[in-house]
């Protein structure tokens, strides 16, 4: 009776989920294999019929100085933006699970969360002058606190490009995985944490062996959400710096859409397209091998 009722139950989940499985598979799905199996081995500018060239972007690719430097660029943002984001995202969460008051614990989540929904143009724009070397407010503000002399040229340094854009997707993006860590402290038994107090367990304590490890499925899921969306990191650096100056905040994304859509070199942006594909594939399915090892899930 309980298989039957786990069956039932089962396919009542693929039912609901079958529509936006379907248009996965339609839209989504059948444009990765298309690029994957054909568009890759191909020279296509959208004015010519597809020529078929065998593994020549591939190869083209292994030789084109900017593969490096793109991609370096790529795991860069990547490294930054996965450890801030999981350690601040954590952080506020925690702070805001933490508060009493419901009126100001309402308050806080929403003003956290806001910059999410905001379009990221709109923002974008108002970061561009607030970084401005001579008349932004941020250089304004930490020259007034004594942190900086003069002003720094965030938007036209090599050196600060990188972290400008991420400065700026962390306050952009920061509210999703809070979120996401809220709900996951909300969804720990109470009992856990009225048991470890009859024990007289320090609020340290309680973070580290209580929070923590049940925490490990958020965690999880935020760092594999985090890792996909950082790899194909796209609007700040092209919002923000434009990729410039010179290449320093060029990323992946970005370059295959400007191969693609500027150079109208489809074919070649189709194979940079496929490299980054299979990457990613490859690194979800280590967290996912991995995540056994650490992630907990049976802690009723």
């Amino acid at each position: 009776m309980r298989r039957r009722e786990k069956i039932k139950d089962t396919l009542t989940c693929y039912l609901f989920i079958a529509p936006a499985l379907l248009f996965f598979t339609l839209f989504i799905g059948g444009a990765i294999l298309v690029n994957l199996f054909v568009l890759s081995f191909t020279r296509y500018n959208i004015l010519n019929p597809p020529q078929f060239i065998g593994f020549q972007n591939f190869s083209d690719f292994f030789r084109d100085p900017m593969s490096g430097k793109i991609f370096y660029n790529t795991v860069k943002y990547a490294v930054i933006l996965l450890t801030v984001h999981l350690i601040i995202g954590l952080l506020l969460a925690l702070g805001v699970f933490g508060e009493k008051n419901k009126k100001l614990r309402y308050f806080y989540r929403t003003a956290i969360y806001f910059p999410s929904i905001v379009s990221t143009a709109s923002v974008a724009i108002a970061w561009a002058y607030m970084y401005d070397k001579d008349y932004g407010v941020i250089n304004y503000f930490l020259q007034k606190i004594g942190i900086i002399n003069e002003g720094i040229p965030w938007l036209t340094s090599t050196k600060w490009s990188i972290p400008a854009v991420a400065i700026f997707s962390i306050w952009k993006f920061v509210g999703n995985n809070f979120l996401y860590y809220l709900v996951g402290l909300q969804n720990i038994p109470t009992s856990c944490y009225e048991a470890a107090l009859i024990d007289g367990a320090t609020p340290l304590q309680i973070f580290r062996y209580i929070i923590l490890p049940l925490l490990t499925p958020t965690i999880f899921f935020v760092s594999t959400i985090l890792l996909i969306g950082t790899m194909q990191m796209f609007d700040e650096p092209y919002l923000i710096t434009h990729g410039g100056p010179g290449d320093s905040s060029r990323t992946i994304a970005l370059y295959i859409y400007e191969k693609a859509f500027r150079y109208y070199d489809m074919g070649y942006a189709s194979t940079i397209a496929s490299v980054l594909f299979i990457l990613l594939l490859i690194l979800t399915i280590l967290q996912f091998v991995m995540q056994k090892k650490w992630v907990i899930y049976e802690y009723e």
